[in-house]
């Protein structure tokens, strides 16, 4: 199958390997051009533009979009509209929002072009391990993809989930989820670590994940973590949202379900952003206005 990516980021340009390998003919493009010459010794072709990378592609093309959400997915769609022809197909794999995908399937579909959103999983495992699809789009055009599909994915890790925007809707849940896993794995190690016992956490880790009702991938991940840094000294205590927690959230009001979990590890993490968190100054203000509790004078 010969298929084009735009954006050859940490995944995109993974994916184009895993492609490349099972023996897919792949074309990348990306605006700064600096992944040419790691395209070309994966064994993939890398186009200076994306006017030739839709030259190189034959009817259906196949263009792939692997760019942040949001703006960079309009101008690329922009771009890409003009140069391509009825019965072609683009594929949203970034985690766009499920509203944006619709709305972009209905304005190419009105001119004859098929749209496939494939929220994807993995991450920079993926490579090596396969990548989770959640696929959303025409059934026939979802079955032109098929063949690259199975070669991303591991076996059973791939599913045509629905209409456009399924794939990116099923990808947002999957990521609200992913936020309260997180944040729940992420308590525990802190009470552990406040505790009175010296533990080891890397062994801790790996031992909860040999038979334990909550082992998984993520305890591997976290295994990994301690072991490089045991008390995690090298990193900071901010955590970053890339958007899909918040659309869970608010899917969740819009749709009356209760996500008290999901919200509040969103909200734990912009709390982690805070050099000094106001809002605890004025409880803390209260508490010894109304009981004479101490308060914690801020260190010069």
């Amino acid at each position: 199958m010969k298929i084009g990516i735009i954006g050859l980021g940490r995944m995109g340009f993974n994916m184009l390997k895993r492609l490349v390998n099972d023996d897919h003919e792949v074309m990348g493009y990306s605006r700064s051009g600096r992944k040419k010459d790691d395209v070309i010794a994966a064994g993939g072709k890398h186009v200076d533009s994306i006017e030739q990378l839709i030259e190189e592609l034959e009817p259906p093309r196949i263009i792939w979009l692997m760019v942040p959400a949001g703006e960079p997915v309009d101008e690329n769609i922009g771009t890409i509209m003009p140069l391509i022809e009825k019965g072609d197909i683009i594929v949203d794999g970034g985690n766009s929002n499920w509203h944006d995908t619709k709305r972009r399937a209905e304005m190419v579909g009105a001119k004859g072009i098929e749209y496939i959103d494939a929220g994807v999983s993995g991450g920079v495992w993926g490579l090596a391990k396969g990548y989770c699809l959640m696929v959303g789009g025409n059934s026939d055009a979802v079955g032109v993809l098929e063949p690259a599909f199975r070669t991303l994915a591991p076996e059973d890790g791939y599913l045509h989930v629905g209409p456009s925007g399924a794939g990116h809707f099923v990808k947002m849940v999957h990521n609200g989820i992913e936020y309260g896993m997180l944040q729940a794995y992420a308590e525990g190690f802190e009470i552990l670590h406040a505790g009175e016992f010296t533990l080891d956490m890397e062994k801790v880790a790996k031992l909860w994940n040999h038979g334990s009702v909550i082992r998984s991938w993520l305890l591997e991940l976290m295994e990994l973590s301690f072991k490089i840094d045991p008390h995690l000294e090298e990193i900071a205590d901010y955590v970053e949202d890339s958007g899909e927690g918040r659309w869970t959230v608010a899917d969740a009001i819009d749709l009356n379900v209760p996500a008290p979990i999901i919200t509040l590890s969103l909200l734990e993490r912009i709390k982690s952003r805070q050099d000094e968190s106001f809002s605890a100054k004025v409880i803390s203000a209260m508490r010894h206005q109304f009981g004479g509790h101490p308060v914690r004078k801020k260190k010069p």
